[in-house]
């Protein structure tokens, strides 16, 4: 149904309208207990083969929603009745920010892709705070965190620290975003002299709350191996928890549209299908140079059951998925656990 008749209905929106479709959809779901409970029966279901700890917290299974989709932290719950061990909200930042001029969200139907240049735009953290605290998480939510992009020079790391302390409370664990290629500066962050600055302060800050919550870095998949081994060696001697591999591209290689579409398109980072081996590979080049040591997120192109059994394979602890969602519907996630099911049963 959702191939033949809503994703089409949906595509005839461009992207952005429809994204905002699909939540007000997936709100009016929420207030209608009955509609909740049709999704969950439908779509979610017990994996106890699959349910594993990483970073002392125990999911039920691997596969979590990537940050982007629920960027304010509004239907994390109505998300999770897909079948969501995890849901990453955000990114967030310290004030509410606008984002970049539209159109900046687009799709590129005929190699399943996504390519946004969104602005990392979003209501603030101490909005999402609210969601949380008025709506209680049941499913273990991932807070994702940016600076504003106003901010320069020291307020970058106070954006990160504010955003941090705030979130705290509300969140299971943080993903620290210094990868977006969409919002100027932020990749530089990347380097390891930049990143120690921000890092150490909140890992610093960490240890003066009660309760242990874990802290993963997200990379960019454009990074040379030399800067990837330079990040990983800080993060192994700092108190990172884990790595999420990884980003958006800004390349268009595995794109086939003509290069004149790609030029209309214009700027932005790029999710979906022709971003799966890069991602896959760098899943695989962390996970041997760390020799298994630093637990890692596999996310970036997961369109089919098959490939997140390659990236766990790859070693990856747990996945996500966000242009899959898109193009392959509701009952992506229980395609994929209903594959790593019956992998683990043959095993």
């Amino acid at each position: 149904m959702y191939r033949h008749l809503i994703r089409p209905l949906l595509f005839r929106f461009n992207a952005e309208t429809a994204h905002q479709l699909t939540f007000k959809m997936l709100k009016l779901a929420g207030r209608i207990p009955l509609c909740r409970n049709i999704l969950r029966l439908c779509y979610k279901r017990s994996h106890p083969l699959l349910e594993r700890e990483v970073f002392g917290i125990r999911f039920p299974n691997p596969v979590g929603l990537a940050g982007g989709l629920d960027k304010n932290g509004e239907c994390y719950n109505e998300l999770s009745d897909f079948g969501f061990g995890f849901v990453e909200i955000g990114s967030l930042t310290a004030r509410p920010q606008d984002g970049n001029p539209k159109p900046r969200l687009f799709r590129v139907i005929e190699d399943r892709a996504i390519i946004n240049r969104m602005g990392i735009n979003n209501k603030g953290v101490s909005n999402a705070v609210r969601n949380l605290n008025g709506n209680r998480p049941q499913v273990i939510i991932a807070g994702n965190i940016a600076p504003n992009s106003t901010s320069h020079g020291e307020q970058v790391a106070e954006d990160y620290a504010s955003a941090f302390s705030i979130l705290y409370d509300y969140v299971d664990m943080f993903v620290i975003n210094i990868s977006c290629p969409n919002v100027e500066g932020l990749t530089s962050l990347q380097d390891v002299s930049s990143l120690s600055d921000i890092m150490d302060n909140l890992l610093n800050m960490r240890t003066g709350f009660d309760v242990y919550k874990p802290i993963l870095l997200k990379l960019s998949p454009d990074l040379a191996h030399a800067q990837i081994d330079e990040l990983l060696d800080y993060c192994m001697v700092s108190g990172v928890d884990g790595i999420v591999a990884g980003n958006t591209t800004r390349s268009r290689d595995g794109l086939s549209i003509p290069q004149e579409r790609i030029d209309e398109i214009g700027k932005g980072g790029m999710s979906g299908a022709p971003l799966y081996q890069k991602n896959l590979e760098m899943v695989r080049y962390i996970t041997q140079k760390t020799a298994g040591r630093l637990p890692v997120i596999g996310a970036g192109g997961i369109m089919a059951p098959g490939q997140a059994q390659e990236m766990l394979d790859a070693g990856a602890s747990l996945v996500e998925i966000y242009s899959g969602f898109i193009y392959e519907g509701p009952g992506f996630v229980e395609r994929i656990l209903k594959e790593l099911d019956k992998n683990q049963l043959s095993q």
